[in-house]
Protein backbone atom coordinates (compact mmCIF):
# COMPACT_ATOMS: atom_id res chain seq x y z
CA UNK A 1 0.00 0.00 0.00
CA UNK A 2 2.86 2.39 0.85
CA UNK A 3 4.45 1.78 -2.56
CA UNK A 4 1.11 2.49 -4.24
CA UNK A 5 0.82 5.87 -2.49
CA UNK A 6 4.41 6.79 -3.41
CA UNK A 7 3.75 5.98 -7.07
CA UNK A 8 0.41 7.83 -6.98
CA UNK A 9 2.01 10.92 -5.42
CA UNK A 10 4.79 10.87 -8.01
CA UNK A 11 2.28 10.67 -10.87
CA UNK A 12 0.19 13.50 -9.37
CA UNK A 13 3.24 15.74 -9.06
CA UNK A 14 4.23 15.05 -12.68
CA UNK A 15 0.69 15.86 -13.80
CA UNK A 16 0.69 19.03 -11.69
CA UNK A 17 4.04 20.13 -13.12
CA UNK A 18 2.93 19.60 -16.72
CA UNK A 19 -0.42 21.36 -16.23
CA UNK A 20 1.12 24.23 -14.24
CA UNK A 21 3.73 24.85 -16.92
CA UNK A 22 1.08 25.03 -19.63
CA UNK A 23 -1.22 27.24 -17.54
CA UNK A 24 1.70 29.62 -16.91
CA UNK A 25 2.47 29.82 -20.64
CA UNK A 26 -1.07 30.16 -21.98
CA UNK A 27 -2.50 32.75 -19.56
CA UNK A 28 -2.43 36.33 -20.92
CA UNK A 29 -1.80 37.85 -17.46
CA UNK A 30 1.03 39.63 -15.72
CA UNK A 31 3.59 37.61 -13.78
CA UNK A 32 2.10 38.36 -10.31
CA UNK A 33 -1.34 37.14 -11.42
CA UNK A 34 0.15 33.99 -12.92
CA UNK A 35 2.06 33.35 -9.69
CA UNK A 36 -1.17 33.61 -7.66
CA UNK A 37 -2.97 31.16 -9.97
CA UNK A 38 -0.10 28.64 -9.79
CA UNK A 39 -0.01 28.96 -5.99
CA UNK A 40 -3.77 28.25 -5.83
CA UNK A 41 -3.23 25.16 -7.99
CA UNK A 42 -0.44 24.00 -5.67
CA UNK A 43 -2.66 24.57 -2.63
CA UNK A 44 -5.36 22.43 -4.24
CA UNK A 45 -2.82 19.64 -4.72
CA UNK A 46 -1.67 20.09 -1.12
CA UNK A 47 -5.30 19.62 0.01
CA UNK A 48 -5.35 16.34 -1.91
CA UNK A 49 -2.16 15.10 -0.24
CA UNK A 50 -2.77 16.45 3.28
CA UNK A 51 -6.37 15.24 3.61
CA UNK A 52 -5.01 11.95 4.97
CA UNK A 53 -3.55 13.87 7.93
CA UNK A 54 -6.63 16.00 8.63
CA UNK A 55 -8.04 14.23 11.69
CA UNK A 56 -6.71 16.88 14.05
CA UNK A 57 -8.25 19.74 12.06
CA UNK A 58 -11.71 21.26 12.60
CA UNK A 59 -14.29 19.21 10.72
CA UNK A 60 -15.34 22.00 8.29
CA UNK A 61 -11.68 22.57 7.34
CA UNK A 62 -11.04 18.84 6.88
CA UNK A 63 -14.18 18.63 4.73
CA UNK A 64 -13.06 21.58 2.59
CA UNK A 65 -9.65 19.98 2.09
CA UNK A 66 -11.28 16.77 0.91
CA UNK A 67 -13.67 18.54 -1.47
CA UNK A 68 -11.01 20.84 -2.95
CA UNK A 69 -8.25 18.26 -3.19
CA UNK A 70 -10.29 15.47 -4.76
CA UNK A 71 -12.14 17.82 -7.11
CA UNK A 72 -8.82 19.25 -8.25
CA UNK A 73 -7.52 15.76 -9.03
CA UNK A 74 -10.31 15.25 -11.60
CA UNK A 75 -10.03 18.79 -12.98
CA UNK A 76 -6.26 18.40 -13.31
CA UNK A 77 -6.79 15.14 -15.20
CA UNK A 78 -9.00 16.90 -17.74
CA UNK A 79 -6.58 19.82 -18.06
CA UNK A 80 -3.83 17.27 -18.66
CA UNK A 81 -5.85 15.71 -21.51
CA UNK A 82 -6.59 19.14 -22.99
CA UNK A 83 -2.96 20.26 -23.01
CA UNK A 84 -1.76 16.89 -24.30
CA UNK A 85 -4.15 17.18 -27.25
CA UNK A 86 -2.94 20.71 -27.95
CA UNK A 87 0.71 19.60 -27.73
CA UNK A 88 0.08 16.70 -30.10
CA UNK A 89 -1.72 19.07 -32.45
CA UNK A 90 1.27 21.42 -32.32
CA UNK A 91 3.74 18.60 -33.03
CA UNK A 92 1.79 17.49 -36.14
CA UNK A 93 1.35 21.13 -37.22
CA UNK A 94 -2.41 21.26 -36.72
CA UNK A 95 -2.23 23.71 -33.81
CA UNK A 96 -0.23 26.93 -34.13
CA UNK A 97 2.33 27.45 -31.35
CA UNK A 98 0.78 30.86 -30.69
CA UNK A 99 -2.35 29.13 -29.36
CA UNK A 100 -0.32 27.86 -26.40
CA UNK A 101 1.49 31.04 -25.45
CA UNK A 102 -0.01 34.17 -23.86
CA UNK A 103 -3.32 33.56 -25.62
CA UNK A 104 -6.58 34.94 -24.26
CA UNK A 105 -8.80 33.05 -26.69
CA UNK A 106 -7.26 29.67 -25.84
CA UNK A 107 -7.50 30.49 -22.13
CA UNK A 108 -11.18 31.41 -22.40
CA UNK A 109 -12.05 28.35 -24.50
CA UNK A 110 -10.33 25.96 -22.06
CA UNK A 111 -11.91 27.71 -19.06
CA UNK A 112 -15.36 27.62 -20.68
CA UNK A 113 -15.11 23.94 -21.61
CA UNK A 114 -13.95 23.07 -18.09
CA UNK A 115 -16.78 25.03 -16.46
CA UNK A 116 -19.44 23.40 -18.65
CA UNK A 117 -17.92 19.94 -18.17
CA UNK A 118 -17.64 20.08 -14.39
CA UNK A 119 -20.82 21.98 -13.59
CA UNK A 120 -22.69 19.54 -15.82
CA UNK A 121 -20.82 16.60 -14.27
CA UNK A 122 -21.78 17.73 -10.78
CA UNK A 123 -25.45 18.15 -11.69
CA UNK A 124 -25.42 14.73 -13.34
CA UNK A 125 -23.87 13.16 -10.24
CA UNK A 126 -26.74 14.39 -8.06
CA UNK A 127 -29.30 12.87 -10.45
CA UNK A 128 -29.56 9.24 -9.36
CA UNK A 129 -30.76 6.84 -12.02
CA UNK A 130 -33.17 4.06 -11.11
CA UNK A 131 -32.27 0.82 -12.85
CA UNK A 132 -35.15 -1.66 -12.99
CA UNK A 133 -34.26 -5.33 -13.40
CA UNK A 134 -36.76 -8.19 -13.65
CA UNK A 135 -35.55 -11.77 -13.17
CA UNK A 136 -37.31 -15.13 -13.05
CA UNK A 137 -36.30 -18.36 -11.34
CA UNK A 138 -37.38 -21.98 -11.34
CA UNK A 139 -36.84 -22.06 -7.58
CA UNK A 140 -39.75 -21.58 -5.21
CA UNK A 141 -40.44 -18.11 -3.79
CA UNK A 142 -43.53 -17.38 -1.72
CA UNK A 143 -44.03 -14.13 -3.61
CA UNK A 144 -42.09 -11.89 -5.99
CA UNK A 145 -39.04 -10.58 -4.15
CA UNK A 146 -38.25 -6.87 -4.47
CA UNK A 147 -34.66 -5.87 -3.73
CA UNK A 148 -33.01 -2.47 -3.77
CA UNK A 149 -29.33 -2.96 -4.54
CA UNK A 150 -26.71 -0.31 -3.79
CA UNK A 151 -22.96 -0.13 -3.94
CA UNK A 152 -20.22 2.41 -3.39
CA UNK A 153 -22.04 4.88 -1.16
CA UNK A 154 -18.71 6.33 0.00
CA UNK A 155 -20.30 8.10 2.94
CA UNK A 156 -17.85 10.51 4.51
CA UNK A 157 -16.56 14.02 3.98
CA UNK A 158 -18.32 14.60 0.66
CA UNK A 159 -21.42 12.40 0.89
CA UNK A 160 -22.69 13.77 4.18
CA UNK A 161 -25.89 13.41 6.16
CA UNK A 162 -28.23 15.42 3.93
CA UNK A 163 -27.08 13.60 0.79
CA UNK A 164 -27.27 10.15 2.36
CA UNK A 165 -30.66 11.04 3.84
CA UNK A 166 -31.94 11.82 0.35
CA UNK A 167 -30.81 8.39 -0.83
CA UNK A 168 -32.51 6.71 2.14
CA UNK A 169 -35.77 8.47 1.23
CA UNK A 170 -35.52 7.22 -2.37
CA UNK A 171 -34.87 3.67 -1.19
CA UNK A 172 -37.68 3.69 1.38
CA UNK A 173 -40.10 4.97 -1.26
CA UNK A 174 -39.46 1.74 -3.20
CA UNK A 175 -40.88 -0.32 -0.29
CA UNK A 176 -38.42 -3.17 -0.88
CA UNK A 177 -38.45 -6.57 0.79
CA UNK A 178 -34.72 -6.23 1.42
CA UNK A 179 -31.83 -3.87 0.74
CA UNK A 180 -28.46 -5.24 -0.36
CA UNK A 181 -25.25 -3.17 -0.26
CA UNK A 182 -22.33 -4.50 -2.30
CA UNK A 183 -19.49 -2.81 -0.41
CA UNK A 184 -17.83 0.59 0.07
CA UNK A 185 -20.47 1.99 2.36
CA UNK A 186 -17.70 4.09 3.95
CA UNK A 187 -15.38 6.32 1.92
CA UNK A 188 -12.29 6.14 4.07
CA UNK A 189 -12.85 7.83 7.43
CA UNK A 190 -15.46 7.22 10.13
CA UNK A 191 -14.98 10.66 11.68
CA UNK A 192 -17.26 12.67 9.33
CA UNK A 193 -19.92 9.93 9.47
CA UNK A 194 -19.98 10.09 13.26
CA UNK A 195 -19.67 13.85 13.65
CA UNK A 196 -22.15 14.76 10.89
CA UNK A 197 -24.60 12.16 12.20
CA UNK A 198 -24.69 10.36 8.86
CA UNK A 199 -24.94 6.96 10.53
CA UNK A 200 -28.36 7.96 11.91
CA UNK A 201 -29.69 8.12 8.35
CA UNK A 202 -28.85 4.46 7.73
CA UNK A 203 -30.95 3.55 10.76
CA UNK A 204 -34.03 4.87 8.87
CA UNK A 205 -33.84 2.18 6.18
CA UNK A 206 -37.22 0.46 6.36
CA UNK A 207 -36.32 -3.06 5.21
CA UNK A 208 -33.78 -5.70 6.29
CA UNK A 209 -30.45 -4.36 5.08
CA UNK A 210 -27.47 -6.59 4.39
CA UNK A 211 -23.98 -5.56 3.28
CA UNK A 212 -20.61 -7.00 2.40
CA UNK A 213 -17.26 -5.30 2.82
CA UNK A 214 -15.50 -3.28 0.13
CA UNK A 215 -11.90 -2.17 -0.29
CA UNK A 216 -12.68 1.26 1.22
CA UNK A 217 -13.68 -0.38 4.48
CA UNK A 218 -10.11 -1.68 4.59
CA UNK A 219 -8.74 1.76 3.70
CA UNK A 220 -10.81 3.16 6.58
CA UNK A 221 -9.42 0.56 8.99
CA UNK A 222 -11.36 -2.66 9.12
CA UNK A 223 -12.13 -2.61 12.86
CA UNK A 224 -13.38 0.98 12.76
CA UNK A 225 -15.46 0.28 9.66
CA UNK A 226 -17.06 -2.86 11.09
CA UNK A 227 -17.83 -1.08 14.36
CA UNK A 228 -19.58 1.77 12.57
CA UNK A 229 -21.60 -0.50 10.27
CA UNK A 230 -22.78 -2.58 13.20
CA UNK A 231 -24.01 0.59 14.97
CA UNK A 232 -26.30 1.37 12.02
CA UNK A 233 -28.25 -1.87 12.33
CA UNK A 234 -27.06 -3.05 8.91
CA UNK A 235 -26.32 -6.78 8.89
CA UNK A 236 -22.72 -7.22 7.77
CA UNK A 237 -21.79 -10.51 6.14
CA UNK A 238 -18.09 -11.22 6.19
CA UNK A 239 -17.53 -14.59 4.56
CA UNK A 240 -20.87 -15.65 6.00
CA UNK A 241 -24.47 -16.26 4.98
CA UNK A 242 -28.00 -15.47 6.07
CA UNK A 243 -31.29 -16.97 4.89
CA UNK A 244 -34.48 -14.93 4.77
CA UNK A 245 -37.70 -16.53 3.52
CA UNK A 246 -36.06 -19.13 1.30
CA UNK A 247 -33.46 -16.69 -0.07
CA UNK A 248 -29.84 -17.15 1.01
CA UNK A 249 -27.54 -14.12 0.93
CA UNK A 250 -23.83 -14.94 0.78
CA UNK A 251 -21.59 -12.04 1.77
CA UNK A 252 -18.00 -12.44 0.64
CA UNK A 253 -15.18 -10.50 2.26
CA UNK A 254 -13.38 -8.07 -0.03
CA UNK A 255 -10.34 -9.28 -1.94
CA UNK A 256 -8.30 -6.82 0.17
CA UNK A 257 -8.35 -9.72 2.62
CA UNK A 258 -6.04 -12.25 0.99
CA UNK A 259 -7.29 -14.92 3.38
CA UNK A 260 -10.96 -14.58 2.48
CA UNK A 261 -12.89 -17.71 1.63
CA UNK A 262 -13.44 -18.83 -1.93
CA UNK A 263 -16.92 -18.93 -3.40
CA UNK A 264 -16.68 -22.73 -3.34
CA UNK A 265 -15.97 -22.70 0.41
CA UNK A 266 -18.82 -20.28 1.09
CA UNK A 267 -21.28 -22.39 -0.89
CA UNK A 268 -20.48 -25.70 0.85
CA UNK A 269 -23.21 -25.37 3.47
CA UNK A 270 -25.70 -23.44 1.33
CA UNK A 271 -28.88 -25.19 0.26
CA UNK A 272 -29.13 -25.06 -3.52
CA UNK A 273 -32.89 -25.35 -3.12
CA UNK A 274 -32.85 -21.72 -1.97
CA UNK A 275 -32.44 -18.78 -4.30
CA UNK A 276 -28.79 -17.76 -3.70
CA UNK A 277 -27.51 -14.19 -3.98
CA UNK A 278 -23.77 -13.51 -3.71
CA UNK A 279 -22.52 -10.09 -2.58
CA UNK A 280 -18.92 -9.67 -3.78
CA UNK A 281 -17.69 -6.09 -4.00
CA UNK A 282 -15.12 -6.44 -6.78
CA UNK A 283 -16.37 -8.24 -9.92
CA UNK A 284 -13.34 -10.39 -10.63
CA UNK A 285 -13.52 -14.07 -11.64
CA UNK A 286 -17.23 -14.13 -12.39
CA UNK A 287 -16.93 -17.76 -13.41
CA UNK A 288 -16.68 -18.77 -9.73
CA UNK A 289 -20.31 -17.83 -9.07
CA UNK A 290 -21.47 -19.75 -12.14
CA UNK A 291 -19.43 -22.84 -11.26
CA UNK A 292 -20.84 -22.94 -7.72
CA UNK A 293 -24.53 -22.57 -8.46
CA UNK A 294 -25.07 -18.94 -7.46
CA UNK A 295 -28.29 -17.56 -8.90
CA UNK A 296 -27.42 -13.86 -8.75
CA UNK A 297 -24.17 -12.02 -8.03
CA UNK A 298 -24.23 -8.34 -7.09
CA UNK A 299 -21.06 -6.25 -7.28
CA UNK A 300 -19.86 -2.67 -7.52
CA UNK A 301 -16.38 -1.16 -7.17
CA UNK A 302 -15.77 -0.16 -10.79
CA UNK A 303 -17.84 3.08 -10.74
CA UNK A 304 -17.83 2.37 -14.48
CA UNK A 305 -14.70 4.50 -14.51
CA UNK A 306 -16.58 7.42 -12.89
CA UNK A 307 -15.53 9.91 -15.59
CA UNK A 308 -14.86 9.51 -19.30
CA UNK A 309 -12.56 8.14 -20.69
CA UNK A 310 -11.81 5.96 -17.64
CA UNK A 311 -14.95 3.95 -18.46
CA UNK A 312 -12.98 2.66 -21.46
CA UNK A 313 -10.32 1.43 -19.02
CA UNK A 314 -12.75 -0.41 -16.73
CA UNK A 315 -14.41 -2.00 -19.76
CA UNK A 316 -11.05 -3.57 -20.64
CA UNK A 317 -10.22 -4.53 -17.04
CA UNK A 318 -13.35 -6.52 -16.21
CA UNK A 319 -15.42 -9.18 -17.92
CA UNK A 320 -18.38 -7.00 -16.93
CA UNK A 321 -17.63 -3.55 -15.54
CA UNK A 322 -21.23 -2.34 -15.51
CA UNK A 323 -24.81 -3.47 -15.88
CA UNK A 324 -26.51 -6.87 -16.23
CA UNK A 325 -24.54 -9.92 -17.29
CA UNK A 326 -25.17 -13.64 -17.56
CA UNK A 327 -23.05 -16.77 -17.42
CA UNK A 328 -24.92 -20.03 -17.82
CA UNK A 329 -27.78 -19.91 -15.31
CA UNK A 330 -26.13 -17.23 -13.16
CA UNK A 331 -27.24 -13.61 -13.43
CA UNK A 332 -24.99 -10.71 -12.48
CA UNK A 333 -25.42 -7.01 -11.90
CA UNK A 334 -22.43 -4.69 -11.55
CA UNK A 335 -23.47 -1.24 -10.32
CA UNK A 336 -21.71 2.02 -11.10
CA UNK A 337 -22.57 3.05 -7.53
CA UNK A 338 -24.98 5.49 -5.96
CA UNK A 339 -22.16 7.50 -4.40
CA UNK A 340 -18.71 8.38 -5.57
CA UNK A 341 -15.09 8.61 -4.49
CA UNK A 342 -13.27 11.88 -4.93
CA UNK A 343 -14.76 14.83 -6.83
CA UNK A 344 -18.54 14.87 -7.25
CA UNK A 345 -18.53 14.56 -11.03
CA UNK A 346 -20.16 12.03 -13.32
CA UNK A 347 -18.97 12.53 -16.89
CA UNK A 348 -20.05 9.85 -19.34
CA UNK A 349 -21.27 7.65 -16.47
CA UNK A 350 -24.15 7.77 -13.98
CA UNK A 351 -24.84 7.32 -10.28
CA UNK A 352 -27.57 4.79 -9.68
CA UNK A 353 -29.42 2.28 -7.59
CA UNK A 354 -31.00 -0.92 -8.87
CA UNK A 355 -34.50 -2.20 -8.17
CA UNK A 356 -34.47 -5.94 -8.76
CA UNK A 357 -37.68 -7.99 -8.81
CA UNK A 358 -37.29 -11.77 -8.75
CA UNK A 359 -40.34 -13.84 -9.65
CA UNK A 360 -40.72 -17.61 -9.32
CA UNK A 361 -41.97 -19.60 -12.31
CA UNK A 362 -43.40 -22.22 -9.93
Amino acid sequence: MAKFFIVALTVMHIMQGYVSWHVWRVLPFSTPVRVIIIILMLLALACMVMQFKSDGLPLPLATAMYEIGNSWLVIMFYLLMAFLLLDIGRIVHLVPSAWLHDNGVTSMVITGVMLVTFIGGNIHYHHKQRQEINLTTDKYLEKPLKIVMLSDLHAGFHNRRAEVGRWVDMINNEHPDMILIAGDLIDGNVRPINEYGTSDEFKRLNAPTIACLGNHEYITGIDKAIGLIEQTGIKLLRDSTITIGGVTIVGRDDRSNRNRKSVEQLMKNVSHGNYVILLDHQPFHLEEAEQNGVDLQLSGHTHRGQVWPLNWVTKKMYECDYGPWKRGKTNYYVSSGIGIWGGKFRIGTSSEYAVITITSNR
